[in-house]
C-alpha cells in the first residue's frame, strides 16, 4: 500500500522526511500510471525503509502539479531533505522506468546515514 499525501500533508510526509521519498504524481485517468503501479510497489519492497513511495493525486493536488511543473503523467520526483534529487517522466515504456528505478535503489540505499544533531561525541580521536 502507497501512502496518498495531499498539499495539507506534503510538508511533514515528504519535505520533512528523514528519509529520501519517491513522489509519484498521477491521475485516475491516466493509463500509464496504473501500468507502472506493480513496478513501484516492487521497487517499495526491494528499498524496505530506507526510501518511502507516496502517491500525490496531480488533479486534487493542483497547487503541488504547478509548484513541480508537472508536464506529464506520471511524474515521479525523488526528493530528499526537501530538495529534489531525481526528475522521471516521460518513460519510453516499463523498462526504461525500471531502470531508472534500479539506479535510484543503488545510489540511495546502503548509504551512510548522517544525522542532523547540534552535539557529537568526542570519541578521543585527536589528529596530529
Amino acid at each position: 500500500m502507497v501512502l496518498l499525501v495531499s498539499e495539507r500533508t506534503f510538508n511533514q510526509e515528504v519535505l520533512e522526511s528523514p528519509i529520501p521519498v519517491l513522489v509519484n504524481f498521477e491521475a485516475p485517468w491516466c493509463g500509464l500510471c496504473r501500468i507502472i503501479q506493480p513496478l513501484l510497489l516492487q521497487f517499495k519492497t526491494q528499498c524496505g525503509e530506507e526510501i518511502k513511495l507516496v502517491g500525490v493525486n496531480a488533479d486534487q493536488n493542483f497547487k503541488l502539479s504547478t509548484t513541480y511543473r508537472l508536464k506529464s503523467l506520471p511524474t515521479l520526483l525523488l526528493i530528499e531533505n526537501g530538495i529534489v534529487r531525481e526528475r522521471l517522466d516521460c518513460f519510453r515504456g516499463r523498462e526504461d522506468l525500471r531502470l531508472a528505478l534500479e539506479e535510484i535503489k543503488v545510489n540511495y540505499t546502503n548509504r551512510p546515514k548522517t544525522y542532523s544533531t547540534a552535539k557529537t561525541a568526542d570519541l578521543g580521536c585527536r589528529t596530529a
